[in-house]
């Protein structure tokens, strides 16, 4: 086997390979295997030195070939930086050095009629420190803390305080009085980085307490309100409108912000500032409110119901809880709101100042953060009767002229098979007006006028359909929402067989009964059942009576002014509806309002002879008393709208008292100081043309050093 290829010495690399293999193959003959027995080593898997030509060119090439593709990325890189993305490389190095902080904007004016400043702002000196300079200095904590009467932990916890921008000073000191910016000043080496700037808050001119909720209020924003509005320019140390006007005109009452852009160094520090945008002071909100009939009606609103309070009624010996209450004044020719009061209230300066979780608390168990005059839900009781009059001389169903006896103080129902409490309806005092038309039954109030009304559009519903009286409410808005520039208002509904099966459906237990009956549209049609309404509804549904049929949204706002004085949005009248009232169809009407008040027969003649300042031959006035009932053991709500001059008129007045007793007693009161003041002072027109006191600072001064004139009171900063 010598000549064996197999033993054939070979520098072939294929056989300097195989070699080693064959000695593991099993097909060798088993004779050679024994004989041999060679053990396979290193030696023979790699080939020896002399065995293998260098080649160390190869090996240069691939190492060449790897830093050159290294390079060519870095080329590449380089080339994407400083000529692909140029701008947005510039903008990451910028970014890292430079840092925008806003400039808030002065929160603009909230003024009356003429100009008069209801909602302004005062500039007072806060007292500021850096965080950098605190960090370097902590002594400075401690200065201050003694010279401010302030502890070490409150100051430090205003510096830790997340809701201020780390690359601006914070706030430790509101209000800071003479003595103590001067000693600062005198002094900056025990002060470093503390500085005076002067920031401004609202104030209120005619006291915190008037108009507080058509004026609402500001608190510090909320991540949901900034997140909610992300082109507004919000910061966290903004402040946003949560009631009124300030918050429904929050768009033009905050302002544009300004910005700072600061150097920072690499460990965050400031180290200069760049460039400074200064803010825009936000739009004046001038109101069509009366500045002085407004805090006039706050007054006679409160001190009517602490007075309704004070003694029990004399019919039914009950005292009146009068829980809360509202009132209101519009235009009836344009829908302007002259004034408007809720009550319970609350002062304005409590939540400019900072208010308590005490006072909070407080507040909220009373229902002091209701309007009631867009959000008090009422039963409308007797001044309904202005709806089903309308309808009833709409539809011709009974004549305005046909007498009705009402002599027995009840109405049976006609008939009617069921129980004697089923069947028969009781006027208010349990005793009839006589014989009267329609203009007697508004002037006296009677019931059973009303109550027959009512039976005789259900027992004709073929002819007039399930709802005629519901469709003339509808009209005058008594079911929806009036449209009102001011947040959270609610919207009233009237009773009906649809409403009465929605209301059982939502609520089984609080609405037990869906069926309409014949009783039903008898409640219904002098204002009881499932009827409520707002008083601004109740008024607006007036007006529209008062100025013939035109249905107008009540504007509270009148014009939004620039700071240099350019109106920048001016409010027209806007038109809702109409309600058909001819002369043929209001007159008679009118005519039994008038009594109300004019007649010594009326229900509020009395009232309006005791407080009206006024004779009704120099200011007439027409309207309607309510007394709506609501459990044996409470008073009823009280109510009365009415308007003046009847024979032109201007003015619409409603007031309802929840719980007050009777609309005479209580109510009417209220309407007959409120006209008063309407005949003694009137209403001044609208001015726009009052520049100068539109006027006010476009910016906030920057981070400087300043001197208060006049001594001051410190007060430390809450909330």
């Amino acid at each position: 086997m010598k000549g064996s290829w197999r033993d054939r010495p070979t520098s072939s690399w294929f056989h300097r390979l195989w070699r080693p293999w064959t000695s593991l193959n099993p097909f060798r003959r088993r004779g050679s295997a024994i004989h041999e027995r060679k053990t396979v080593g290193i030696k023979d898997l790699v080939a020896s030195p002399n065995e293998v030509r260098a080649r160390p060119e190869r090996r240069y090439v691939i190492i060449g070939t790897f830093f050159l593709l290294l390079l060519g990325l870095l080329v590449y890189r380089l080339f994407s930086l400083q000529v692909i993305q140029y701008h947005s490389s510039i903008a990451a190095v910028d970014s890292n050095s430079l840092h925008t902080t806003p400039i808030p904007a002065t929160r603009g004016l909230i003024t009356d009629r003429t100009g008069n400043i209801l909602v302004g702002n005062l500039t007072n000196e806060v007292i500021e420190v850096s965080r950098q300079s605190a960090a370097a200095n902590p002594s400075v904590v401690g200065s201050l803390a003694l010279l401010t009467h302030q502890s070490v932990a409150s100051i430090e916890a205003d510096l830790n305080n997340v809701q201020y921008s780390p690359y601006e000073p914070a706030p430790v000191y509101q209000n800071a009085p003479q003595s103590m910016i001067e000693f600062i000043r005198l002094h900056p080496g025990e002060f470093p980085g503390v500085s005076a700037v002067q920031v401004s808050k609202r104030t209120y001119p005619y006291g915190g307490g008037t108009g507080a909720q058509i004026l609402g209020y500001v608190t510090p924003i909320t991540g949901a309100e900034i997140t909610q509005n992300p082109n507004a320019g919000y910061t966290t140390s903004s402040v946003y409108g949560q009631a009124g006007i300030e918050n429904f005109y929050e768009s033009y009452l905050r302002g544009v912000p300004g910005e700072r852009t600061v150097e920072v160094n690499a460990f965050g520090n400031i180290i200069g500032s760049t460039e400074t945008v200064a803010p825009r002071t936000g739009d004046t909100v001038v109101l069509n409110i009366d500045a002085g009939l407004q805090k006039a009606l706050d007054g006679y609103l409160a001190n009517d119901i602490k007075l309704v309070r004070s003694a029990p009624d004399p019919t039914t010996g009950i005292v009146p809880a009068a829980i809360n209450g509202a009132a209101l004044v519009m235009d009836v020719r344009t829908g302007a709101v002259l004034a408007m009061s809720s009550y319970p209230s609350y002062n304005l300066y409590d939540f400019a100042n900072g208010l308590s979780q005490a006072t909070y608390n407080t507040l909220e168990s009373e229902g002091a953060f209701y309007d009631y005059p867009i959000q008090g839900l009422y039963t409308p009781g007797s001044t309904f009767k202005l709806i089903t009059a309308t309808a009833m001389m709409q539809t011709g169903i009974y004549s305005p002229y046909t007498l009705f006896a009402d002599t027995t103080g009840y109405y049976h129902v006609p008939g009617c098979v069921g129980s004697p409490a089923g069947c028969t309806f009781h006027d208010d005092l349990g005793q009839g007006g006589g014989l009267v038309d329609l203009q007697g039954a508004l002037t006296v109030s009677s019931d059973a006028y009303f109550y027959n009304l009512g039976y005789l559009f259900w027992s004709q519903q073929g002819k007039y359909g399930e709802t005629p009286i519901q469709n003339v409410a509808h009209q005058y808005g008594l079911d929806q929402l009036t449209n009102i520039d001011l947040p959270g208002e609610f919207s009233g509904r009237v009773d009906s067989p649809i409403v009465r099966l929605q209301l059982h459906k939502a609520n089984p237990t609080a609405f037990p009964n869906y069926h309409w009956y014949t009783g039903d549209n008898i409640e219904m049609a002098f204002g009881q059942g499932s009827t409520v309404v707002t008083p601004l509804e109740l008024a607006t549904a007036y007006a529209t009576f008062a100025n013939g049929g035109t249905r107008y949204a009540p504007q509270v706002a009148a014009a939004i002014v620039s700071p240099s004085g350019q109106v920048v949005e001016r409010y027209q009248p806007r038109v809702l509806g109409h309600v058909s009232l001819p002369p043929s169809v209001r007159d008679p009407i009118l005519a039994g309002l008038e009594g109300v008040v004019q007649s010594p027969s009326g229900t509020a003649y009395g009232t309006f002879q005791r407080y009206a300042t006024f004779s009704q031959a120099q200011f007439p006035v027409a309207g309607k008393t309510g007394t709506a009932s609501l459990v044996k053991t409470q008073e009823p709500n009280s109510l009365f709208v009415g308007f003046a001059p009847a024979n032109n008129p201007q003015y619409v007045v409603a007031c309802v008292i929840a719980q007050g007793g009777y609309g005479s007693a209580a109510s009417a009161p209220v309407v007959a100081e409120a006209f008063s003041w309407l005949y003694h002072h009137g209403i001044a027109p609208l001015n726009l043309a009052l520049k100068s006191q539109f006027v006010t600072p476009t910016t906030l001064p920057a981070h400087t050093t300043t001197t208060l004139k006049g001594a001051g009171s410190s007060q430390k900063k809450v909330g």
